[in-house]
């Protein structure tokens, strides 16, 4: 359903954005507005008039009527980002906006209607904070009506060029600059490396390499000094690789042999869909290991 309420779970920043914007893309509710809210990054008390707004003479500098996040997503969505850090005073508010559809700015005589779609996200464990009685249980299973785990970016290799063009171009426009993107070595290194900081590691490597470049392409002199050490070269056998097209061939025939050749697995490592990975096969022509992956019972023939 174009409201259903869906909750993130994963790695917080840029990631997650993504993914929200994606399915907000791909909504009936396209047309509408995407409104982006980190809660943690708003201070308690100002949490409310942020997502609620408020009305002239509600407090002694309300001037004028200030429209919440939830009023200008009106008819789209809105991105609750780190949900888990709101106070238990601030979920008693968003479980009655969930239930009633409906808001109360501050001042307000009316409550006002909305009509949006919500998508929570979060890195911490909801359910543990409801075990801990530091998140309502009756909020926790409002927002989780469909719940999505997002998979941290080393399973997910397949995204890393196209969070890198969201990265160029968010940085371009944050730096005044006007790169064009990354050589293809230094691609084939970002698409080689582990991240165990997740989508924030990969951010922090290209505003590292901003600050260093000042035009044209992002080459290996412009990342951080770990990524010219010698140690990197042969994790995964990329000095092998001389093209992006020879790269994705390596991580997929990988991926196959360390499932034996199951190709619902391999897909499911690599984060694309095994249609996907079949086409990819056949158009890339890798050589697929001579077992096919099938269980004995049958029960996995992909």
């Amino acid at each position: 359903q174009s409201r259903s309420t869906v909750l993130f779970e994963g790695e917080s920043g840029t990631g997650k954005e993504l993914f929200a914007r994606a399915l907000h893309n791909n909504s009936q509710n396209a047309s509408g507005p995407f409104v982006a809210v980190n809660c943690s990054a708003l201070p308690d008390t100002l949490v409310e008039s942020e997502l609620f707004g408020y009305k002239a003479g509600a407090f002694t500098d309300a001037k004028s009527n200030k429209p919440g996040r939830f009023d200008q997503a009106q008819g789209g969505t809105i991105l609750l980002d780190e949900i888990g850090d709101i106070s238990p005073a601030m979920q008693v508010r968003l479980l009655r906006v969930l239930q009633e559809k409906q808001i109360e700015p501050l001042g307000a005589v009316q409550p006002v209607k909305v009509d949006v779609r919500v998508v929570a996200a979060t890195n911490q464990d909801l359910e543990a904070l409801v075990y801990e009685k530091k998140f309502r249980k009756d909020l926790f299973y409002r927002i989780r009506v469909v719940e999505l785990k997002l998979p941290n970016l080393q399973q997910r290799r397949m995204d890393i060029p196209i969070l890198i063009d969201h990265m160029v171009a968010k940085f371009n426009r944050l730096k005044d600059k006007d790169i064009a993107g990354m050589s293809e070595a230094v691609m084939l290194r970002l698409m080689a490396h582990d991240y165990p900081g997740n989508v924030r590691e990969l951010e922090n490597i290209i505003e590292h390499a901003f600050v260093l470049c000042r035009s044209g392409l992002i080459e290996m002199h412009h990342l951080p000094p770990e990524f010219s050490s010698a140690s990197q070269s042969g994790k995964t056998a990329q000095s092998d690789a001389k093209t992006l097209r020879a790269m994705e061939r390596l991580m997929i025939y990988d991926a196959l042999q360390r499932h034996q050749g199951n190709r619902r697995r391999a897909s499911k490592e690599l984060g694309i869909d095994t249609s996907t990975l079949y086409r990819k096969i056949r158009d890339l022509k890798i050589d697929t290991p001579p077992t096919d992956g099938r269980s004995r019972t049958g029960k996995d023939t992909d």
